[in-house]
């Protein structure tokens, strides 16, 4: 038989919907995309009414944020239950800042004996060293930079100030990577959460109260602005205020290159309902928002400002987030087990199209990390990643899957009226249902295809 996998039901490209579409896959790669009666393949199945996706890339994973806790054999595992076939990885490692060419190494050899599902690396820089690394970690690599404007910790999470952003963008901009920044202007968010201290507020209201809009807001003009300043593509990698797409699609109206990531916790997450039922459980930086900012970034979406959707995903252990101090808790939840049927069911609820599922959690994000000549769409010559789901109601709870190395999470209760059913990693099926097939090593490192030829760096 000429195919080795053909799949038949509604196929979700990034500009159009293929009613009673098949994917047909062969030697790991995407053979063909159609209409009507599928071919004949080795494995065929008619699906029905599931949908048919690229696999997901996940813009925004943190693995390694607390020592001996989740790492790639749980991160992974959770992504392949999710729909997600390739992660990337931040470089805020506890004990590694991924800083140099060395560090990289060190965690591609620590990722892949572990890794289910495909993954590639953000590179960082050590304050103290600037940009000087930036070109070995290109040659090692990593697929984008990740700065911070804000200072969580000296050494492992460290603030990049504005003058060293300038030398870093600077660096960066030859090599036509994005630099990736972490979106809360320093001093206002210190001053803030001061006046939360001395107020005496410390339930679910103060970590709102100690970011409030405008130290998101502040930061990403210094972000969007060190861009257009050093010809370096600026990306921000979170953004919880419809206001913040706004600043971003004026400076892409001025010409420069200027997007924004929507985490898939404010799309879902509201701060008067969950934030105040949940409490450290729903701590995020920056702050999940009102119900009324959740809607007005799904317009955001429907407009087309949203450039990538991710989950900022990290798997802290329940005792890092259950103290009655908001303010104590650590910042960050768990999501890639759920981000795509989360996605689905909020489109599906106010009329969005599902192209926007391809092209916010596969297409775009596959351009963003230069990934695209092998990953992000159902397009013949790419990697046969897909996934399915299919119309089954579902209510999560990650204790009961079995994926999460935690049992909390701030999704647990939630019905979904889309379930992932399978995921195909090159056309190899990695997970069926909630149950993982992929042995740890099956996934890859992925590293971009250079743009230009750039000296030293082999094309």
């Amino acid at each position: 038989m000429d195919f080795d996998l053909v799949l038949q039901g509604t196929v979700v490209l990034p500009d159009r919907i293929l009613d009673e579409g098949y994917v047909a896959v062969r030697d790991g790669k995407i053979a063909e995309v159609g209409l009507g009666v599928p071919p004949a393949g080795r494995e065929r199945h008619l699906l029905g009414k599931a949908l048919i996706l690229p696999g997901a890339i996940d813009a925004q994973v943190h693995s390694l944020s607390q020592k001996d806790q989740e790492d790639f054999l749980w991160s992974t595992r959770s992504a392949a239950a999710g729909g997600v076939t390739v992660i990337v990885d931040m470089p805020y490692d506890e004990g590694n800042l991924v800083c140099s060419a060395a560090a990289v190494k060190r965690k591609i050899d620590h990722a892949g004996p572990q890794a289910r599902v495909d993954f590639a690396l953000y590179g960082t820089v050590d304050p103290e060293e600037g940009p000087a690394r930036i070109r070995e970690m290109v040659e090692a690599g990593v697929a984008a930079f990740k700065f911070s404007t804000f200072g969580t910790d000296p050494k492992r999470f460290p603030r990049i100030p504005p003058a060293l952003l300038d030398a870093c963008f600077a660096a960066i901009a030859p090599t036509g990577l994005t630099a990736g920044v972490h979106n809360e202007d320093d001093e206002a968010v210190r001053t803030y959460m001061e006046q939360v201290k001395t107020s005496g507020i410390t339930d679910w209201r103060a970590h709102g109260l100690s970011r409030p809009p405008i130290t998101e807001l502040l930061a990403m003009h210094t972000i969007f602005e060190t861009g257009a300043n050093t010809g370096c593509p600026a990306h921000v990698v979170h953004c919880s205020l419809g206001r913040g797409y706004d600043i971003a699609r004026s400076y892409r109206r001025d010409g420069f290159a200027a997007t924004v990531e929507c985490c898939i916790h404010y799309l879902t997450l509201d701060e008067e309902n969950d934030v105040k039922r949940l409490g450290g459980k729903a701590k995020i930086n920056p702050p999940v928002r009102s119900r009324a900012e959740v809607e007005t970034l799904w317009r955001k979406v429907a407009e087309g400002d949203v450039w990538l959707v991710s989950t900022d995903h990290v798997s802290w252990s329940e005792s890092r987030k259950t103290n009655p101090d908001m303010l104590a808790n650590a910042s960050g939840v768990p999501g890639l087990e759920v981000m795509v049927p989360l996605f689905v069911k909020g489109a599906v609820e106010r009329g969005i199209p599902l192209t926007w599922a391809a092209r916010l959690m596969a297409e775009n994000p596959a351009k963003h990390f230069r990934l695209d000549h092998i990953k992000g769409a159902l397009t013949p010559g790419k990697d046969a990643d897909i996934v399915v789901l299919e119309p089954r109601d579902s209510v999560y709870d990650a204790a009961v899957s079995g994926n999460n190395v935690v049992g909390w999470s701030p999704y647990n209760g939630i019905r979904l009226p889309w379930t992932v059913s399978a995921t195909y990693l090159r056309g190899e099926k990695i997970a069926e249902g909630a149950k993982v097939l992929a042995k740890p090593g099956t996934g890859r490192f992925v590293r971009p295809l250079p743009r230009q030829a750039i000296p030293g760096i082999e094309t």
